[in-house]
């Protein structure tokens, strides 16, 4: 039987407004374990940055982390999969996008988490175990 992508997504989703600092928002993930905040514009969701970004696109541009806001640098394109699908078709819609990341919703379209690359490599390595 094929695993859901609620069997491996992560279920902790932090939001952070897109003024917020880029050093802000590395201390936000470094606190909370993880590697990416969805970013928001008043009650939106606008984006989403992940700690990869924050190295790429602004520390190796040499933008200072200070004054560099979330909205600088976040990707606009936000890539939703249903909670119910397949694992296998998540990493699918990754790879024909070009993420590592999928924000996951439920029916509703209200999202529940967020499945990683390594959120994936981690279910294969204790399905092998």
């Amino acid at each position: 039987m094929a695993r859901s992508v609620a069997d491996a997504m992560t279920r902790r989703v932090v939001y952070l407004p897109e003024d917020t600092s880029l050093d802000e928002a590395a201390q936000a993930m470094r606190d909370q374990g993880i590697g990416d905040v969805v970013v928001t514009h008043g009650p939106t969701m606008a984006g989403i940055v992940t700690d990869r970004d924050i190295v790429i696109r602004a520390i190796a541009e040499h933008l200072p982390p200070e004054t560099t806001r979330l909205g600088d640098i976040a990707t606009r394109e936000l890539i939703m999969v249903e909670q119910s699908a397949t694992v296998d078709e998540a990493v699918t819609a990754m790879r024909t996008r070009g993420v590592r990341r999928l924000l996951v919703c439920d029916a509703d379209r209200n999202v529940v988490g967020i499945l990683s690359l390594s959120d994936v490599a981690l279910l294969s390595a204790s399905a092998a175990a």
